[in-house]
Parts: structure tokens; sequence; C-alpha cells
């Protein structure tokens, strides 16, 4: 497993997190970096499967 999937899913957990506290409290600029955070961990995670299946060969 590359080290991208790992980061990314860490990331994406901490935006998913952000954004709930941010719709909870009512913290529109919260909310915002939550989801922002969890698409970037999103694309990050994808990066790594790309290099899990470049790396792999049958």
């Amino acid at each position: 497993m590359d080290k991208d999937r790992i980061a990314g899913t860490a990331r994406e957990a901490r935006g998913a997190a952000e954004e709930a506290l941010g719709k909870l409290t009512g913290d529109a600029r919260l909310e915002a970096k939550g989801k922002a955070d969890k698409l970037a961990g999103k694309i990050q995670n994808a990066i790594g499967a790309l290099k899990d299946t470049a790396g792999h060969k049958p």
C-alpha cells in the first residue's frame, strides 16, 4: 500500500470531521475547509491507488 493512500485516507477523515463540526457549530468557514480537505484526501488516495496499480506486476 502506497503512503499516499494512507495519508489521503487520514486527510479525508480529518476533512469529514471538520465538515461535520462546521455544520454542527454553524461555522461556514470550518465546513468549507473540511470539504476542501476531504476532496484533497480523495485525490491523494486516488494517486496512491494509481501508484499501487502501476507498481503491481502480475
